[in-house]
């Protein structure tokens, strides 16, 4: 008996794409079942390691019927129940659909057929060409009956008892009018030929030969060379080859921009084949919804796609295939991460990898910087978290600094090497806009000495100076903490000054303290600033404004910290509060003049003022009171 049921609301907006898909290239819709077909495969391979009753003579199969119109693909993998037919085809994980919506939306492109794959809605693609699509399928080595899944693509689909007996699945597309050329041989073979040749296991596909005699033949074709890519030497492949294979790899789409060919002798033997990808994943920073980003086989048998011990989270970007001469091919997969051979594995790779970003960075500055921009923000998580990797890793960084423009971004060992001799730190500053800081008075002092500074406007810095807090033997100072100490004569001077601006204004800066200690921790006269009359800095070991923002946007509770109002004892303004101090200590305007200077100091760090109402109506008062 057959019953109907509903598509999930998400499964109908990917159906009704591929029904009235925009997609030019609809080819791609043999790549995506065959790669199902592929996986089914090798997780049927995997399962028949403890199953007798699993049956080991893989392969998938192409069939066509002119007479029905209809392209058939079956193999003989694992199968699915029926829960796992609704559970697999009937729903989609809502926010993958969304961002594959929203990707699509946002490419603007009228044939992204990468896209279809990399968002895991390849089984719907079959609509692309069909106006009907009915699926036969039964797991392997379980004892539930076949069962029929079948829809027009519309709203819903039935599900009925089948009478296969063997273990896998089969897939038969009712072709649409205008789509008989997927029923022609040589369309097929050229399909699976650019798409799916590196598939392990046969693709096999019953053809029609002209004999000697002229006469007819039908013998059965294998259309797929299944050879190993990774296997295979490094001259022998091409960059054709490369993009294909990469092009497979969990249907990632895009192209590879660097190719790693390694191969590992020794105490640990390994084949691995990685890819640098030319652009960062949609999920690249949704750790929910990825997966690891490696291949693991042993001695050519597939064992998983989500090794989470083979490389640091922070190389999650990698993709390839790793294929090992020491894992024992029943190994548990929950048993893989702690497993030594799989950690001497993850060493060796990491090595290599960093080895590889350094060497590409030393000899093409232009490749590196484009996928610096891809994948920078990762590598900084590395800083933070593989202490062992980090001095190579730190190497790695780039930034945008004061005196370069946005787009020329330094290495820390640039930055070094172009520092006067009389400066001794590398500075710094946080902050969420490159705009916002160069107007920053931080840097007055600095730029004054012909110094440079480093921009960090990346949100993931916060966290990666916390680790990085020297390089070269210098340390990494922040302009937005502590004291700034330039060279020795310069310093000498300004401590001659300020010992003097101290005790000429100590009283008023008293009544600056008192006035303003529910917002500030203290009132003193600055090193750091040149023109501007005053700014905002933290003890040294306090967190830093941005890293307080960042917080309150992650929804993160961080008590606000009090910090320090610094004044530039230069400044005209100080003289003139001064001034007034001493002609009225009373003056209500100095209270006024005090919440100005805080307020402006706010300002000049990008922060938003506490009253705007207030501060506008002061300032509106002083300019009415200056043109009487």
């Amino acid at each position: 008996m057959s019953e109907t049921k509903k598509f999930k609301t998400e499964v109908q907006q990917i159906l009704d794409l591929m029904v009235h898909s925009l997609y030019s290239n609809k080819d791609i819709f043999l790549r995506e079942l065959i790669a199902n077909s592929a996986d089914a495969i090798d997780k049927a391979r995997f399962e028949a390691l403890t199953n007798s009753d699993i049956s080991k003579d893989w392969e998938i199969r192409l069939k066509t019927n002119k007479d029905d119109s209809t392209l058939t693909i079956s193999d003989n993998g694992i199968g699915m129940t029926k829960a796992e037919v609704v559970q697999n085809i009937g729903t989609i994980a809502k926010s993958g659909t969304q961002a594959f919506l929203e990707a699509l939306e946002k490419s603007k492109a009228q044939d992204s057929p990468e896209l279809i794959g990399q968002f895991g809605v390849g089984f719907y693609s079959a609509f692309m060409v069909s106006d009907k699509v009915e699926l036969v399928t039964k797991r392997a080595g379980s004892d539930e009956p076949a069962v029929r899944w079948s829809s027009t693509g519309k709203s819903s689909y039935t599900l009925e008892e089948a009478a296969r007996e063997e273990q896998g699945t089969e897939i038969t597309l009712h072709l649409k009018g205008d789509e008989k050329s997927y029923l022609e041989e040589w369309k097929l073979k050229e399909i699976v030929k650019k798409y799916s040749d590196y598939i392990e296991h046969p693709v096999k596909m019953s053809v029609t030969k002209k004999k000697d005699d002229e006469s007819e033949e039908t013998t059965d074709e294998t259309l797929n060379s299944q050879k190993a890519i990774w296997l295979r030497p490094a001259k022998e492949v091409t960059e054709e080859d490369h993009k294909n294979f990469f092009s497979q790899l969990e249907h990632f789409g895009g192209e590879p921009l660097h190719t790693i060919q390694y191969a590992a002798e020794g105490t640990s033997e390994f084949k691995a084949l990685l890819y640098l990808p030319e652009k960062a994943p949609f999920d690249l920073f949704m750790p929910e919804q990825r997966k690891q980003s490696l291949h693991l086989y042993i001695k050519r048998v597939f064992i998983t796609d989500d090794c989470k011990g083979l490389l640091p989270d922070y190389l999650r970007f990698v993709k390839g295939v790793v294929d090992s001469s020491d894992l024992p091919l029943n190994i548990s997969r929950e048993t893989l991460q702690d497993n030594p051979a799989i950690l001497k594995i993850n060493k060796n790779l990491v090595r290599k990898i960093l080895a590889e970003l350094a060497k590409i960075m030393e000899n093409d500055s232009e490749k590196y910087l484009k996928f610096y921009k891809e994948f920078g923000r990762t590598l900084k998580e590395g800083v933070h978290t593989d202490f062992q990797n980090k001095e190579k890793l730190q190497d790695l960084l780039l930034f945008e600094t004061m005196n370069g423009d946005a787009e020329k971004l330094v290495s820390l060992k640039e930055y070094v090497s172009a520092m006067p001799e009389k400066q001794k730190e590398i500075y710094y500053v946080t902050g969420e806009d490159r705009k916002v800081l160069e107007e920053s008075p931080l840097l007055e002092s600095v730029e004054k000495n012909g110094f440079d500074v480093i921009f960090m406007i990346d949100p993931i810095d916060e966290w990666v100076v916390q680790s990085l807090t020297e390089y070269d033997g210098k340390k990494l100072k922040s302009l937005a903490k502590g004291d700034v100490e330039l060279d020795a004569d310069s310093t000498k001077e300004t401590e001659k000054k300020l010992k003097k601006a101290d005790k000429e204004h100590k009283k008023l800066v008293d009544f600056l303290k008192k006035t303003l200690e529910e917002k500030v921790k203290d009132v003193r006269f600055s090193k750091r600033l040149t023109d501007s009359a005053c700014c905002l800095v933290g003890d040294e070991y306090d967190p830093s404004i941005n890293m307080e923002r960042i917080f309150r946007a992650m929804n993160q509770d961080m008590p606000a910290t009090k910090r320090i109002l610094e004044l530039n004892p230069d400044h005209p303004l100080v003289a003139g509060m001064q001034k007034t101090f001493d002609a009225s200590k009373d003056d209500p305007k100095l209270a006024d003049y005090a919440a100005m200077l805080y307020d402006q100091a706010l300002l000049l760090e990008g922060a938003s003022i506490p009253d705007p109402k207030s501060f506008s109506k002061k300032i509106t008062d002083l300019m009415v009171a200056a043109m009487s």
